[in-house]
């Protein structure tokens, strides 16, 4: 008796281990992954719009006939990437996926509080780079690491009424996803302040 339980746990748990693996390796063995699916249809480091989501043929699931959509399929091997996102009237966020489709940040006009969404994309070891002298901040300058070199990232504007669906269209259409080619400007070191001239010369 004591056996057969032995078994059916054993049996139980090497089933659970199973189906645990299998859910965590398909987004490494899918071949239909959204970023495969997606690579065909948009450039490498630039903004692409999608078609408009249709109940019979949506590129990625769980799209909503509100929302303009664009993606930035990217690759950081070549260097850090600037995106800038105008926001348009009603709402705009940005998410960023690994290529294995992991959701690792998201940003929202909201959170900005600016009329441009703006931050630097890079890697870790880029990230560490990064001259150590370099005035970086959260006000100025927002810097996401990617956990992969390769991923997508995902920007929707919102239409409230189907009318302003250009207004959002045109807001994403605007937006720029490009590797970053030029240095990092050094700073320049503060000139001296020049020497007061000498007072004139008493007359004897």
């Amino acid at each position: 008796m004591i056996r057969i339980v032995l078994t059916i746990l054993a049996g139980v748990l090497l089933g659970g281990v199973v189906h645990l693996v299998s859910v965590l390796a398909l987004p490494r063995i899918a071949s239909q992954d959204a970023y495969s699916r997606l690579t065909p249809m948009t450039k490498l480091n630039e903004v692409t719009q999608l078609p408009l989501a249709d109940p019979n043929n949506s590129l990625m699931p769980l799209m909503d006939p509100a929302f303009a959509v664009a993606i930035c399929r990217y690759d950081l091997s070549g260097g850090p990437i600037k995106l800038t996102v105008p926001v348009s009237q009603a709402y705009t966020s940005v998410s960023f996926y690994t290529r294995n489709e992991v959701a690792y940040y998201a940003i929202n006009d909201r959170s900005a509080g600016k009329k441009v969404i703006e931050l630097d994309l890079m890697t870790e070891a880029q990230h560490n780079e990064l001259p150590e002298d370099e005035e970086v901040t959260a006000a100025d300058r927002l810097i996401i690491d990617s956990p992969t070199t390769t991923g997508l990232i995902v920007l929707k504007a919102l239409a409230p009424e189907p009318g302003l669906m250009p207004q959002a269209q045109a807001s994403l259409a605007a937006s720029r996803c490009k590797i970053q080619t030029e240095p990092t400007p050094a700073k320049e070191a503060p000139q001296p302040a020049p020497a007061p001239p000498p007072p004139p010369a008493r007359k004897r």
